[in-house]
């Protein structure tokens, strides 16, 4: 009697060739590791992420022993520009590079109380920030009239209660959402690309004659992409963690967690790669049809900004798309410190989307 052929160890044979294979790379390490790690750096670099920064100029003829000077020096969300000459500030306030110009004049001291006084120089350019720094400026005055007059009675008051929470850093955003463009790139070029140079070398023509499955040979596939992902998430998140402060709540356990996560859109992205593979005739037009699915979602799905600004009718397509349910689970990990059962509607879109795609690229999948 025939022994039975093994299944997975083909599975598992497949599964270390393509790993292989995929280390050996450029392509893949570059859009899956390399641009990743490039925008994590770019971003997480940026100084006082966490704050508003407002860069604005005092005029030269300002009284800098003016308690008012000081006061406006000591508002967090004031950034004094360099330039001293008052040409340079208005030409500056005109394009917009600084949002105000701050004069501070000398105190009256011939009145009973000293009269101080401060004087804001806007522009258009910048009016979206006006509102900020006219508040700066009132808490300012504010200051400085309960220095000079102490004890004295106020019509209305502003109480402010602080809760404890979590510091959200820039970091927290960006990072989920390059681990889902690496996740992205790898899964739907990456396949895409090895699947029909194998198809076009005639590799698969001759794995067909074996008995290996079809499912096995894309099975082996995918777990070569989860242990590469494994790797790229490692290495992104660790710099994120260790050089910028990103956020995991706890620790390897919430790891461990968004990496579970990421094997529902490795078998979503990975599985639209099979489908390209098994449609296109030429090379030449994997990266159009690739660039066509990727794209969108990359400037659709949260990636690098927030999409609360975008109108109603696009927002909703993008709730419905997969990166946009990967990058949010992520994030609600991440930083929330959700578990994977605390996030069922990012858990459950994906797993509609994994259905999908999985049954499509194995009905598509094509020998030769």
């Amino acid at each position: 009697m025939a022994k039975k052929y093994s299944q997975l160890k083909a599975t598992l044979v497949l599964a270390k060739a393509s790993l292989i294979a995929t280390l050996r790379s450029p392509t893949s390490v570059v859009f899956a590791l390399l641009f990743p790690i490039i925008f994590v750096t770019v971003f997480g670099a940026m100084v006082d992420n966490t704050a508003v920064k407002i860069k604005i100029a005092v005029s030269p003829g300002s009284d800098t022993s003016s308690p008012v000077y000081r006061a406006v020096k000591a508002v967090g969300i004031f950034s004094l520009a360099k330039e001293q000459d008052s040409l340079e500030q208005i030409a500056a306030l005109k394009k917009g590079r600084i949002a105000g110009i701050i004069d501070i004049p000398a105190p009256v001291l011939s009145a009973p109380v000293p009269q101080y006084g401060v004087s804001l120089l806007s522009s258009g350019a910048v009016a979206d920030k006006r509102p900020l720094i006219q508040a700066a400026l009132q808490e300012v005055v504010a200051g400085i009239n309960r220095q000079v007059l102490p004890n004295q009675p106020v019509a209305a008051t502003l109480k402010v209660v602080t809760v404890p929470g979590r510091v959200y850093r820039q970091i927290d955003f960006i990072l989920p959402g390059q681990l889902g463009f690496s996740l992205l790139m790898a899964g739907v070029f990456g396949s895409a690309f090895l699947l029909f140079n194998l198809r076009h070398t005639l590799v698969l023509k001759r794995i067909f004659v074996t008995p290996i499955s079809r499912t096995a040979l894309l099975a082996g596939e995918m777990l070569s992409r989860l242990l590469f992902q494994v790797i790229c998430f490692i290495i992104i998140t660790a710099l994120g963690y260790y050089v910028f402060d990103f956020t995991l709540i706890n620790g390897v356990f919430t790891f461990m967690e968004m990496l579970g996560l990421s094997v529902f859109g490795l078998i979503i992205f990975t599985g639209i790669g099979f489908m390209i593979s098994g449609v296109i005739r030429n090379e030449s037009s994997i990266a159009p049809v690739a660039n066509t699915i990727t794209v969108p979602q990359i400037l659709l799905c949260g990636l690098f900004f927030p999409v609360e600004n975008y109108p109603v009718w696009l927002r909703t397509f993008c709730d419905y798309l997969p990166l946009t349910f990967f990058v949010d689970g992520l994030r609600k990990i991440a930083f929330e410190g959700a578990h994977l059962w605390e996030v069922p509607v990012q858990l459950g879109g994906l797993a509609v989307w994994a259905v999908i795609v999985g049954v499509l690229s194995v009905k598509m999948f094509k020998w030769e």
